[in-house]
């Protein structure tokens, strides 16, 4: 490879890709396990004379909203990220075939 070339290594890419399709996967469980996992419903820290029971319930709602808003966030970015990645992928795999059509004589079209 001359001084100032590019190589970039398409299996390396491809495994990128199939661990971000790993995490996704993951994620799809951690985000029904946020949702449905952590239903706490009304009552469950006491009754109505424990007066601490609906302070710590609205705790509990909001921070299980927050868990909830992060994993979908995270969710979106590696989704994003992983999109991307396979573009660029098959952008470079396109062009490695390019290239070698037309280093073997082949019109490229």
């Amino acid at each position: 490879m001359a001084s100032g070339e590019l190589k970039v290594d398409l299996s390396a890419l491809e495994g990128v890709v199939t661990q971000l399709n790993g995490v996704i996967s993951n994620l799809g469980e951690t985000t029904s396990n946020s949702r449905y996992r952590t239903y706490l419903p009304d009552g469950a820290l006491g009754s109505a004379d424990f007066t601490e029971a609906n302070d710590l319930h609205l705790a509990h709602t909001e921070m299980k909203q927050h868990l909830e808003d992060i994993v979908t966030h995270i969710h979106g970015v590696v989704d994003d990220f992983g999109t991307k990645t396979k573009k660029t992928h098959g952008a470079y795999q396109d062009q490695e075939a390019e290239i070698t059509s037309a280093l073997s004589g082949g019109d490229g079209a």
